[in-house]
C-alpha cells in the first residue's frame, strides 16, 4: 500500500466516524475539490464543511466500498453512498430543504491526488439526478 492509499483510507475512516478535524487534516491546506453539485471548493475547511453537510442531512450516512485502486500518487474509491435523509439538506442555491425521510443509495467515485501527506486534489463523482430522485425531490427516472 502506498501513501495515496494510506491517506485515502484515513479520509474514509474519518468520514465513517464523522471526525471533522481528522478529515480536514487529510487535505493539504491549499487542497482543491471538484464536486458535481457545489463546483470547485478551495481549502481543507471548505472541503470538510462540504462533507459535513452530508452528515447533517443524513446522520447515518456511510460509504459501501466496491473497489479500491491506487496508481502512483492517486487513490480511487468506488462504491455507494448510503443513508437516510433525516436532517436538513443544503442546496447549491443556499436554500435548505427539510428532511424527506427517504433512503438514499447512489453510486459514487472519489479520485484523490496526494502530495506529501495530504490530498491536494479530490474529484467527487455522483449522479445529482439520481440523488434528487431517490430523495423524492424530482420524478423518478424510468428504466430502459
Amino acid at each position: 500500500m502506498g501513501q495515496a492509499r494510506d491517506v485515502m483510507d484515513r479520509l474514509m475512516a474519518a468520514m465513517g466516524s464523522k471526525d471533522k478535524e481528522t478529515l480536514a487534516r487529510c487535505y493539504a491546506p491549499g487542497a482543491v475539490a471538484y464536486t458535481p453539485d457545489q463546483g470547485e471548493l478551495r481549502g481543507r475547511d471548505a472541503i470538510a464543511g462540504y462533507l459535513f453537510g452530508f452528515w447533517e442531512a443524513m446522520p447515518d450516512v456511510r460509504y459501501e466500498h466496491a473497489e479500491k485502486h491506487e496508481a502512483g500518487n492517486v487513490a480511487i474509491d468506488e462504491g455507494f453512498v448510503v443513508g437516510t435523509n433525516t436532517g436538513p439538506l443544503r442546496m447549491p442555491s443556499g436554500e435548505t430543504l427539510p428532511a424527506t425521510g427517504r433512503q438514499l443509495r447512489i453510486r459514487s467515485c472519489d479520485v484523490a491526488t496526494v502530495e506529501g501527506a495530504g490530498i491536494t486534489s479530490h474529484h467527487f463523482y455522483f449522479d445529482q439526478v439520481e440523488f434528487l430522485a431517490q430523495l423524492g425531490l424530482m420524478p423518478q427516472m424510468s428504466e430502459h
